[in-house]
This record gives C-alpha cells, structure tokens and sequence, in this order.
C-alpha cells in the first residue's frame, strides 16, 4: 500500500499551464501502475493520463498533446504537466497507484485504483 498526497493545483487563466505533484510514501511508486484521474461537479471520474512500471503511457483524448505524465523515481514523486489549459479542465485532481496491472497502455478505471490521494483543485476561468 502507498499513501499519495498531491499538491500544485490553482487557479489558471485559459491557456495557462500548472504542474500538479503527487508525493508517495510508505512504498515504491515505481513499482505500480500510477496515474492521474479527475472529477467535475456533476461529473463521474474520468482517467486523464496513466504510467506503467516499464514507463509506457497513456492519455484520454481529452488531453493528449497538452498533458504529460512523469514520474521522478528519486523523489517517488509523479507528476502531471498541464499546458494548453481549458474551462473543461476545471475538477478536481486526484492521484492513484494499482500493483500488478496487466494492461500498460490502458488506463485503469478511477474505481480501479486500490490507492488514492485526497485531490488538488485545478479552477480554469477567465
């Protein structure tokens, strides 16, 4: 088990840039498949970018081109740059981490994932 704890979420004019964190402890990060999903009010969760162990990725279409997930190994730490910002980006954040997902270049469902961390805000408004 990992505990996540994200940060770096904000407010952002459309086409900003943020760059949220998501801070593990209590295991290795690299050893799961770790990725980021967010929630809308009104909205279900939805998986935005995911990581496997052996580094393949994948991106909803939603964000393909304008995100990018990352993972610094010495810190545990994954990241999500964001670019190109949109209001529909607005929801909160949430990291997760699955061990032993058998399928790197699909995304886990949010339900999916047996850690999570409590969110980070990520506003988009003029």
């Amino acid at each position: 088990q990992v505990h996540l704890v994200e940060s770096g979420g904000g407010s952002v004019l459309p086409g900003g840039s943020l760059t949220l964190s998501c801070a593990a402890s209590g295991d290795t990060l690299s050893d799961y498949y770790v990725g980021w999903f967010r929630q809308a009010p009104g909205n279900t969760r939805e998986g935005v970018a995911g990581m496997a162990p052996d580094g393949t990725t994948a991106y909803a279409d939603s964000v393909k081109g304008r995100f990018t997930i990352s993972q610094d190994n010495a810190k545990n730490t994954l990241y999500l740059q964001m670019t190109s910002l949109k209001p529909e980006d607005t929801a909160m954040y949430y990291c997760g981490a699955v061990a032993q997902w058998r399928l790197p270049a699909t995304m886990p469902r949010p339900y999916e994932y047996n850690d999570r961390g409590q969110g980070t805000q990520v506003t988009v408004s003029s």
